[in-house]
């Protein structure tokens, strides 16, 4: 069995791809197999998320190239910024795992949510697609970019980003509920 446990940011010549859903690229252990029918096992750092065109490395030199699947998703579009702004808070509120696209959001498909999103007025589009949603805020994964090409280094810096959580992380915190200021 193939064993890929290490990201690189390029390399020679590409081994094999690997296609698959979102769902699977966030795990940090996975045994599943190639097109070719060889088994493989993913062994990453615990919350490495996988990235369309990531290259994993195995111990002996292996590069394959993961791949992200097409899967069912809506295309969530507004006429104006501030209604696709909406959207996004409304998702964000739910817990949503979103994709933050230029111009419009990209979810899982839920009837539910497409009510709710229609309601305020988006223009929701079922699309098979490969889906790349944002890491969140407190995450320790990598920084999304958006779409990726075979020849992006994921190792390069950014000016003002740090690779670390986008927001600091309090040690304490007190937690405000609604039923704070009637209790006093």
């Amino acid at each position: 069995m193939l064993i890929l446990n290490a990201k690189v940011s390029h390399t020679g010549p590409i081994y094999a791809q690997l296609v698959l859903p979102y769902e699977l690229r966030v795990n940090s252990r996975l045994r599943t197999a190639l097109a070719s029918g060889e088994e493989v096992a993913i062994l990453t750092q615990r919350g490495t998320v996988l990235r369309n065109n990531d290259l994993l490395s195995s111990d002996d030199g292996k590069i394959v190239q993961i791949i992200s699947a097409d899967e069912p998703t809506y295309r969530i579009t507004c006429n104006s910024a501030h209604d696709l702004l909406r959207c996004a808070f409304h998702l964000g509120n739910r817990h949503t795992v979103t994709q933050v696209a230029d111009g419009y959001l990209r979810i899982y498909q839920d009837s539910v949510l497409r009510e709710m999103l229609e309601g305020l007025g988006a223009t929701v589009i079922e699309e098979m697609a490969q889906f790349e949603p944002e890491s969140g805020a407190y995450s320790t994964g990598e920084h999304h970019h958006g779409e990726h090409t075979h020849d992006h280094d994921h190792n390069h810096h950014h000016h003002g980003h740090s690779h670390g959580p986008l927001a600091p992380i309090p040690t304490r915190q007190k937690i405000h509920r609604a039923t704070d200021a009637q209790s006093s």
